[in-house]
């Protein structure tokens, strides 16, 4: 064997090894019983083999497909300048979100239409923005929406990335849609929780101070009171208005002493809020008198409420009226977990009241871990890292309020608020209290992606499960099997011992193809099995040319090696011609295509490249071991 032709077999049988250590991972975990993987999974050795092998899409072994949505309205009234959140801003925002809905229209000129026509001045309520005309605020407004779904795609995939699913698919839709797909996710609630997160972290102190405490109470209990009565009032005069219809039923309904009424109720609509016309009933030991006090308990500054009165509490607290009870340098925020602080068995939801300023925000934080720890160094803790900044801020907190309590707020609900008990100056500190590891991971994987610049709503989100999976599987495999039989067998019907050649040059182009993808971390689609079987044709097409070519050199009367000689050199251009705008149209579709495009598009350039290959150097390497030693009076074809 000469030098040449040992470099070609020594290449070939290279590629054939690394092609089956690739692709060796993928082999070993499909064939592995459910109980093999549970060990593995124990030994801690499943992770690792579970990202070197080839992973099966959405469409094939199910998932989760979730449509998010900006939160227009949550995004906007978070943009107002603090304690400019009055009615008339809330009234235009909400109104302005109903009429886009309704006609299909776009918000930001619905909302900018609305605001002249009201002559609301804008900049008043945003002047972060540009302080001129109306206009120019919207067009402001609108681009940081915008940008804020940019960053939350971002974010989003980030988050995704870290939690460890194999190839998702995530894309925007329209202007304000995001569409996250995720392959085989069991926990579909921790998923849906993880990308929907706002994640903003907070660190506030909270008011120490049992006497404010107490008044805030009271004035709590004042304005539920006078929530109640204005209730009551509302429905008397409803009442009487009724009465007063059926008396002047047939008369005329339009005259100026109805409009008096009309404005009343309007008003009273706007100081209760969108629920003020709801009728929610005390649970437990209500005093009309006390009637917030009456239904909690308070502890060490903290205000306990049962379970049971959470949501009617929770409501109430929400309604304009009683947010006024609140002092405007303080907020009233939910803590994260119930608890049994009688021992009883009844839950009890704690309600901090704390500075309305955070003394820190999520922004310095430049890492968090999760892992056991804690007093007892049993806990499950998410361990955070500052950077240069934050480390000196919380050094200068941390030493200006010993023996205070600092709540750990994330997304507006208290983890925990423990005391400080001495400076932190190393910009370390902890999150306890979490329930196991798997929320532990969920927290640090949100906090190293960042929060979300805008709250997102599921708009949709649909399940596939794994029984259609199976179908696509099992139907894609047996069309592949079948295609490949049924080319395997008229490549040797008709080409005979040369048919065997492309058949073998066939077989290697399945191997490589599907290694290269392993080797890549790609996923194959139920559409990329469809580029599987499409290359498993286009495969032979080369193989078809040389072939025929040779014959016509044959019937010429050329020798066998000058015939396979000239049967490759011919065929190598409209081999190459066909093949590279196969190509190029792979790559149009894999950067223009989206989701299941994409899969079809990787299968098919991968699977031309390597037919290219096993076409021209592959069985051209067999032919020529055939040939060389010997001198072929006849050629099997």
């Amino acid at each position: 064997m000469s030098g040449k032709l040992w470099t070609r077999v020594s290449l070939v049988v290279l590629l054939i090894l690394i092609a089956a250590y690739v692709l060796y991972p993928s082999i070993k975990y499909y064939g592995l019983t459910s109980s093999e993987k549970t060990e593995l999974a124990e030994a801690g050795k499943l992770n690792d083999l579970e990202k070197k092998i080839l992973h099966p899409g959405l469409d094939l072994q199910g998932g989760m497909h979730v449509v998010l949505e900006v939160d227009l309205e949550k995004l906007l009234k978070s943009r107002v300048r603090q304690g400019g959140l009055d009615d008339k801003i809330v009234n235009l925002i909400d109104a302005s979100l109903a009429e886009a809905r309704e006609n299909d229209a776009d918000f930001f000129n619905v909302f900018s239409r609305r605001a002249n026509a009201q002559g609301v001045r804008l900049a008043l309520y945003f002047p972060a923005y540009e302080k001129g005309p109306n206009d120019d605020v919207v067009a402001a407004l609108e681009a940081d929406a915008k940008d804020a779904v940019d960053r939350a795609e971002e974010i989003i995939r980030n988050r995704v990335d870290q939690f460890g699913v194999s190839e998702p698919n995530i894309q925007r839709q329209g202007q304000w849609r995001v569409i996250v797909e995720l392959a085989g996710v069991t926990d579909q609630a921790q998923a849906r929780g993880l990308i929907q997160a706002t994640a903003l972290l907070e660190f506030v102190l909270v008011r120490e101070d049992p006497q404010l405490l107490q008044d805030v109470i009271s004035k709590i209990d004042k304005a539920w009171v006078e929530v109640e009565n204005l209730k009551k009032s509302s429905s008397s005069q409803a009442e009487a208005n009724a009465a007063s219809d059926e008396m002047t039923s047939n008369q005329d309904r339009s005259t100026p002493d109805a409009a008096p009424a009309e404005d009343e109720v309007t008003s009273l609509e706007q100081l209760l809020g969108e629920e003020g016309s709801d009728t929610l009933s005390v649970q437990g030991e209500g005093d009309v008198n006390r009637p917030f006090s009456s239904l909690i308990s308070v502890g060490n500054n903290v205000i306990w409420v049962p379970a049971k009165n959470y949501r009617m509490i929770q409501r109430y607290l929400e309604k304009p009226v009683i947010r006024e009870a609140i002092p405007f340098d303080s907020r009233l925020t939910w803590g994260a977990e119930t608890r049994d602080i009688q021992g009883n068995g009844q839950e009890y939801y704690p309600l901090y009241l704390m500075k309305k300023e955070a003394e820190l925000t999520g922004d310095v934080i430049t890492d968090a871990k999760e892992s056991m720890g804690g007093f007892s160094g049993a806990e499950f803790v998410v361990h955070l890292t500052m950077n240069g900044e934050g480390a000196k801020k919380w050094a200068e907190i941390t030493a200006a309020n010993i023996d205070k309590r600092v709540a750990i707020v994330l997304d507006d609900k208290v983890q925990m608020a423990p005391v400080i008990r001495s400076k932190i100056a190393d910009g370390r500190t902890q999150i306890e209290g979490l329930n196991d590891i798997t929320e532990a991971k969920h927290m640090a994987i949100v906090l190293r992606a960042g929060a979300l610049p805008a709250p997102m709503q599921i708009e949709e989100e649909r399940s596939i499960g794994a029984s259609l999976g199976a179908d696509s599987v099992r139907q894609g495999t047996n069309a592949v099997i079948l295609g490949f039989i049924l080319v395997v067998v008229f490549m040797v019907v008709y080409y005979r011992g040369a048919g065997l050649i492309a058949d073998m040059a066939l077989i290697l182009n399945l191997l490589f193809t599907l290694s290269v993808l392993a080797g890549l971390g790609a996923t194959l689609t139920l559409p990329g099995i469809a580029g599987l079987i499409l290359t498993v044709g286009m495969s032979v097409d080369a193989n078809v040319l040389i072939f025929e070519r040779i014959r016509e050199e044959l019937r010429r009367g050329k020798t066998v090696r000058a015939a396979i000689d000239t049967g490759y050199s011919k065929a190598i251009t409209t081999i190459l011609d066909a093949n590279i705008t196969t190509v190029l149209a792979a790559l149009v579709l894999w950067q223009f295509g989206t989701g299941t495009v994409k899969g079809f598009a990787t299968v098919l350039f991968w699977g031309i490249l390597s037919s290219m290959v096993t076409a021209i150097f592959v069985s051209r390497t067999v032919f020529n071991i055939f040939t060389e030693r010997r001198t072929l009076t006849k050629l099997s074809i």
